[in-house]
């Protein structure tokens, strides 16, 4: 479980978070949905800490974050997994340095123990094969499942995705969403999903938190969110619907 408890944050004078509270749920996809500009971006960073709030806590299980120093964080941080938009993989590395690298970095494990998890990671992501190859050689939906192996590869408590399907065609978006889903119930792991996508909502979103204007606005399920009475809600799910089928008629 991870906890926003009434966080507020501002960047120059200008309040992107407004009191904002909610709770996300331990083995299931979490999404945060919104506009551009809404601050769900920047909820996400504030929960993941790359972001400090201005006022409010966020609890880890029951581990409050906020309250921790730079060196008590550590621990916390050993068990985020993180997926950024672009993938964020090391060009001049290989697919099997790109994963193994957490583990470089933050454990003392042999190079055997090591290897094996790698292994694991790549067939876990069906990318059995792919230990030898560069970034440039991979397609976008292999950069993605690289990348979520790496996120994995420390057996993460907490998963970050940040736009994961950003770039992708519909049917990768698919395998993408069901792998992190997977993922999620396989593991018990708290994900969070910073995304657009109304799919990806349709698809895996078993809570849903709606940012409009750094406020939560509304929060439900996929079962919920078309039944919805909130004009805004309703406003960016027909936005969203027709922005995917214009696309689609390119």
């Amino acid at each position: 479980m991870i906890k926003a408890d009434h966080l507020v944050k501002s960047f120059d004078g200008r309040t992107v978070l407004k009191d904002v509270s909610v709770e996300f749920e331990t083995g299931k996809t979490n999404l945060i949905i919104g506009r551009s500009g809404s601050g769900k971006t920047v909820l996400l960073k504030s929960l993941v800490g790359l972001h400090e709030v201005d006022s409010g806590d966020i609890f880890y299980d029951d581990i409050c974050y906020t309250s921790l120093g730079f060196t008590e964080r550590k621990e916390i941080r050993r068990q985020i997994g993180m997926i950024f938009q672009g993938g964020a993989l090391l060009d001049s590395s290989t697919v099997e340095e790109n994963v193994r690298l957490p583990l470089d970095l933050f454990t003392d494990q042999s190079e055997r123990e090591k290897a094996e998890r790698v292994d694991f990671c790549l067939r876990r992501v069906n990318l059995p094969d792919a230990h030898k190859l560069y970034p440039a050689e991979l397609s976008g939906g292999m950069v993605k499942r690289v990348a979520i192996a790496r996120a994995i590869v420390m057996n993460p408590r907490y998963l970050f995705c940040d736009e994961p399907n950003s770039g992708l065609d519909p049917v990768t978006s698919v395998v993408i969403d069901n792998l992190i889903r997977e993922i999620t119930e396989e593991y018990g792991i708290t994900t969070i999903i910073n995304t657009h996508d109304m799919n990806s909502v349709m698809e895996i979103g078993e809570k849903i938190v709606f940012i409009y204007e750094g406020s939560k606005w509304w929060e439900g399920t996929k079962h919920d969110i078309l039944h919805a009475d909130n004009r805004e809600l309703n406003d960016f799910v027909f936005a969203s619907a027709m922005a995917k089928r214009a696309k689609g008629l390119l």
